[in-house]
């Protein structure tokens, strides 16, 4: 079976963790800067209030005066994250993070390991550790997984079987669905409220007003597919720091400590001369809070001219003076350097660079990103009907 393992709010209990206290009253996660303003998760006292999560920022403050807000903290979140998963992998569990605070993982493996489907999930409850009010939900299929971890009590693993699937998803709300608000807004407004009741639709009527996106939800509404879990590969683990006497806002500085990290980066012996293909860069920020931004190379290089004009720009984005700066090396390449041909091929070049732009794909957004066409109906009139989406891993 498709575990899922949720941790609701995830960002904003990864930023109460050194301010437990307001975790106790109502506080919700500040909006991301220069973006939208709307709130991000909500404590259980915010949402006691007439808070919700997504509702803009001037309509809280006036439903409930007395809301804290959070700053962000992506630095804190994406490395206590990073510390969940490793204990995931460290109990047998192979793992595929979907986002913060929610991966899937095959039960198969680990329920001869601990003696059955429920202890096996309780384990990974227990590898999280206490304060994250963590769930899980198994099934067949990873959408209704997904649901039933949603719908599980805190510490609760939640069992789907295949024959109560539709019937288990039929009475939820369209907000599980992972497609764009306006999707769901534009289902509501037609009078679907329920996920049972989009499912009791023809999809190819659905598919006609919705387009490819109310398709999918169509078919998430009915279960989704089988897809395979694919366990994440085993992090680079290379990281430098610098932290700072004082504040440092000067671009110049910035720049010259961001070179002085990718030379002792470059220089660590554990690279064995892989050039980077994905990097992080990070800062504790002055007023509390972090920042942190990923970068995908679009050919992986372990030149420091090159690093530096990628990495470079990114320091603009610094919202305010930073007390530490850290890069981290999260993919490196495979091969440690190309092997040369007197004569390639024909065509043999052209397949080279679309297998790299594959991985390149890959590295950014994550398996079962890319997908081939394939034909399966080419009779029907329907053009959703004719062909599917099939991932291409390879």
């Amino acid at each position: 079976m498709i575990a899922c393992l949720v941790i609701p709010g995830f960002e904003l209990r990864a930023a109460l963790r050194e301010r437990p206290r307001l975790a106790l009253g109502p506080a919700a996660l500040a909006p991301e800067a220069g973006a939208e303003p709307l709130l991000g998760p909500v404590t259980a006292a915010a949402e006691k209030a007439g808070v919700e999560p997504g509702m803009r920022l001037g309509e809280a403050l006036a439903t409930c005066p007395s809301l804290q807000l959070v700053d962000r903290d992506p630095a804190s979140a994406e490395e206590a994250w990073e510390q969940i998963v490793r204990r995931l992998e460290d109990a047998g569990i192979a793992v595929e993070p979907a986002a913060l605070g929610c991966a899937y993982f095959e039960t198969r493996g680990v329920e001869r390991l601990y003696g059955g489907l429920e202890p096996a999930l309780k384990r990974a409850l227990a590898a999280v550790g206490p304060g994250w009010d963590a769930r899980v939900g198994a099934a067949s299929r990873r959408f209704a997984a997904l649901a039933a971890a949603n719908v599980a009590r805190s510490g609760q693993a939640l069992v789907v079987s295949d024959e109560r699937a539709r019937e288990f998803l039929a009475p939820l709300p369209l907000k599980l669905l992972p497609v764009e608000a306006r999707r769901r807004e534009e289902l509501e407004a037609l009078g679907v409220k329920r996920l049972g009741e989009l499912a009791g639709l023809p999809g190819g009527a659905v598919a006609e007003r919705l387009g490819p996106d109310g398709r999918r939800a169509w078919s998430l509404a009915r279960g989704g597919s089988t897809t395979r879990v694919r366990g994440r590969k085993l992090a680079a683990e290379l990281a430098e720091t610098l932290e700072f006497p004082e504040a440092v806002g000067n671009e110049l500085t910035l720049r010259r400590s961001l070179a002085v990290l990718l030379d002792r980066l470059l220089a660590r012996p554990e690279r064995a001369r892989r050039a980077p293909r994905k990097l992080a860069l990070s800062a504790r920020l002055v007023g509390g809070g972090s920042w942190r931004r990923t970068i995908t190379l679009r050919d992986a290089t372990a030149e420091p001219a090159r690093l530096r004009a990628a990495l470079g720009p990114k320091l603009l984005e610094l919202p305010a003076p930073a007390v530490m700066l850290r890069l981290e090396a999260l993919v490196l390449a495979e091969s440690t350097g190309q092997q040369l041909e007197l004569v390639r091929p024909e065509g043999d070049e052209l397949k080279a660079h679309l297998s790299e732009g594959l991985r390149q794909v890959r590295v950014g957004t994550g398996s079962g990103s890319v997908c081939t066409v394939v034909e399966v109906a080419p009779w029907s009139r329907l053009p959703e009907q004719r062909a599917l989406l099939v991932p291409r891993d390879e």
